[in-house]
């Protein structure tokens, strides 16, 4: 989950993904899309590979990436959990209860 986490941190990898959950990309189409250079790219794709937030399919010369739904959505179950996020509040105490 740590690789996750840092794939996450950068902010060029969550538009990745985000470019990704309308439909599976091309390299040059992400790219392109989100005006990145190739090289710099390919390092994003590597760390997203590497967390398995991403899936990639070869078609002839062509890499064709798409996202990994069953890890990110383990990841936000995780992150949903840790931050309590639908649970219900806890009542407070009010001020004027205390003595």
């Amino acid at each position: 989950m740590t690789d996750v986490y840092r794939a996450l941190a950068h902010p060029s990898r969550r538009e990745i993904l985000a470019a990704l959950t309308k439909g599976p990309l091309s390299a040059g189409d992400i790219a392109d899309a989100l005006n990145i250079a190739k090289p710099t790219l390919s390092g994003h794709l590597g760390v997203l590979k590497d967390a398995d937030l991403v899936d990639v399919e070869r078609r002839g010369v062509t890499l064709i990436y798409r996202i990994n739904a069953s890890v990110a959505e383990e990841t936000m179950a995780n992150l949903m959990s840790l931050f309590r996020v639908g649970e219900a509040a806890p009542k407070r105490r009010s001020a004027r209860g205390r003595a």
